[in-house]
């Protein structure tokens, strides 16, 4: 027989319950969460500044012989939350290649990442992890070099006549194509 003071339907009213509590739980996990998330994604999500170009040296800084010159490139450096102001970030070679003409040349070289060196008395560059060896312009001087391409030459622009700005990017190693490092 049904007791009158029972309530009507105890499963439903159990269900109810269970089921509340199941949505308040999972709110008060998935809130913190995605703030988390979102906290910890963020460096990742982060568009990276486009290249812009960065006064080097002047004219007069380089020999009008066309010798070329190691120069540091130093840029604001950021790793996920960390920012490392005027940190070197590479190095380029400059040298003339007429009165007002500059050719840049990135030191990396194009087959494992090494850094060239400027040879003067042969008058070419020399990678000495694989003993390759690169022209004045940047190109591959030995047939046997395991170098997918020749080095890899950087926009250059002249401004006010005896500025050097120049548009520094790293490439991708042991690619044929000249491919930027984002």
């Amino acid at each position: 027989m049904v007791n009158p003071t029972d309530p009507p339907n105890p499963e439903r009213r159990d269900f109810v319950k269970k089921a509340c509590a199941v949505c308040l739980g999972t709110a008060t996990v998935l809130v913190p969460a995605a703030a988390g998330l979102t906290v910890l994604m963020d460096p990742l999500r982060r568009k990276t500044a486009a290249g812009e170009k960065m006064l080097i040296t002047s004219l007069d800084a380089l020999p009008a012989d066309g010798t070329p010159q190691k120069f540091a490139i130093m840029a604001d450096r950021v790793d996920a939350w960390t920012k490392f102001p005027n940190a070197p970030v590479g190095a380029i070679y400059l040298r003339r290649t007429s009165e007002n003409s500059v050719q840049a040349i990135n030191v990396v070289c194009p087959h494992a990442g090494c850094f060239v060196d400027f040879r003067t008395d042969k008058k070419d560059y020399y990678c000495p992890c694989h003993n390759s060896t690169f022209g004045l312009t940047g190109e591959i001087t030995d047939p046997r070099s395991p170098s997918p391409r020749g080095l890899d030459s950087l926009e250059i622009e002249i401004r006010n006549g005896k500025e050097v700005w120049v548009l520094f990017q790293n490439f991708q190693t042991g690619n044929a194509k000249k491919v930027p490092v984002a």
